[in-house]
């Protein structure tokens, strides 16, 4: 695979290609990356994937016309085509007031050195090792009591680069590895039949746990969930475990993208200057956290990434833009450019923690009496302007401040203002998702059982 200064390299004749075709300005990106993944099945090798892929992508603007191509010939011939292809597509392109390049002044300097974020192990596994900690992982998780069967159990690594360039000065890049685990389980038979698992990935191989924890894990998961009862239909606490709380978390980042505000697709429009959770609530980005799985020093249009409050004192701060939204929308750059080699540039975040509470997780369920904690969520029946969200979910019961049997195919309501404002959370915040969570509590939600 090509490393940071080949990848940079390419994109610099890219621009001068583009230069040459009469382009007013250009951006070049070019990613590379490979990975290997064995997953075993009842103690044998059931899959082995190894694969490894090159791209670069070129955007062009003649006047405020557009137009973005990419390619994995990385010839100079290739170059010169691409790039005269790409002109011919901008000059046929419609005027687009909000398209461009960022300001020489917005662009990232060499505030952050992308080394310093130590996002990549230099070591890497063999297949062999890999194969071995599947198999761990497996072995400890078939030899739970009640387990019955294996779904797979995967292990795998990766690197990445990604490499930036525009015409008006900006050059970046930085590279990254990846550590992966999973493995999945059955317990019960025929109909009764239940399955869970655990996934850990880390940047460096040491933060990953070892795969007999792993397997644990997902053995205990499954024999939890074994002949689950059914849920009455009505209002009630509901906790949301670590694994689900995320993805509330991520409908507010959603609605916080500056795209979605400019063509008015985001339930927040109107309740920017409003409390929307409760003052404790803090929710922070950091994009230079050491070995994050989604540090960054610099965003997908050369914007310097920064720390910041996403959600302070229960406020939203603001909503988060790349460079057409910003001049759609009349407000600043936040660094959240998200980029791929093909298309205009779209929204994305890095890591994300959801500052945690001073209650613990026992005590948070321990006050209440009747209510339910949700570990696992089907369907995405989210209303993206409105914040309607209602949810298929399975997890355990939650009787007189204990846990107790687990309960299936329920659905759990509410509108996400309404859910933001009741949140509480716990103290058990784990550190190694892109977004990070305490257990949440959520009162007053709809629950819809059989019941």
């Amino acid at each position: 695979m090509i490393d940071s200064q080949t990848a940079l390299d390419r994109c610099a004749q890219l621009l001068d290609a583009a230069r040459a075709a009469g382009a007013d300005a250009a951006d070049a990106v070019a990613s590379a990356e490979s990975s290997e993944g064995i997953s075993v099945r009842l103690g044998k090798l059931e899959d082995v994937e190894r694969s490894e892929g090159e791209d670069i992508g070129l955007r062009v603007f003649v006047g405020r016309r557009s137009a973005s191509v990419n390619t994995s010939d990385f010839s100079k011939a290739a170059f010169t085509e691409l790039a005269e292809r790409a002109v011919a597509m901008a000059r046929l392109a419609p005027e687009d007031p909000y398209a461009g390049l960022v300001g020489v002044e917005d662009l990232a300097g060499s505030g952050i050195d992308a080394a310093a974020l130590d996002l990549d192990d230099t070591g890497e596994p063999s297949p062999e090792s890999l194969r071995e900690r599947a198999i761990a992982a497996e072995d400890v998780a078939r030899a739970t009591p009640g387990i019955t069967n294996s779904q797979v159990s995967a292990a795998s690594f990766g690197r990445s680069v990604m490499a930036l360039a525009t015409s008006n000065g900006f050059s970046g890049s930085y590279s990254g590895s990846s550590h992966a685990l999973y493995c999945a389980v059955i317990a019960g038979e025929g109909g009764d039949m239940q399955t869970d698992s655990e996934y850990r990935v880390a940047r460096h191989f040491e933060d990953l746990p070892d795969p007999e924890e792993i397997g644990r894990i997902a053995g205990e998961r499954t024999v939890a969930k074994l002949n689950p009862a059914s849920m009455p239909s009505s209002k009630m606490p509901v906790i949301f475990d670590r694994r689900m709380g995320g993805s509330l978390i991520g409908h507010l980042i959603g609605a916080m993208s500056g795209s979605s505000v400019a063509r008015k697709g985001s339930f927040l429009l109107g309740h920017e200057d409003e409390e929307l959770f409760a003052k404790g609530i803090r929710i922070v980005e950091d994009p230079h956290k050491l070995r994050g799985v989604r540090s960054r020093p610099f965003d997908g249009e050369g914007v310097a990434t920064r720390k910041r409050a996403l959600v302070e004192s229960g406020k939203i701060t603001g909503w988060l833009t790349n460079y057409a939204s910003a001049q759609q929308l009349g407000i600043g750059l936040t660094g959240h450019a998200g980029r791929g080699s093909g298309g205009a540039p779209g929204i994305s975040v890095s890591n994300i923690d959801l500052i945690p509470g001073s209650i613990s997780r026992d005590a948070m369920i321990g006050a209440i009496d009747d209510g339910v904690l949700v570990t696992e969520m089907v369907g995405m029946g989210v209303n993206e302007v409105t914040g309607d969200y209602s949810r298929g979910a399975g997890g355990f019961r939650i009787r007189n401040g204990e846990i107790a049997e687990p309960v299936a195919e329920f659905t759990v309501a509410g509108n996400l203002l309404e859910m933001f404002a009741a949140i509480t959370a716990a103290d058990d915040l784990e550190d190694y998702r892109g977004i990070n969570v305490p257990t949440l509590r959520i009162d007053g939600m709809t629950v819809a059982g059989d019941g």
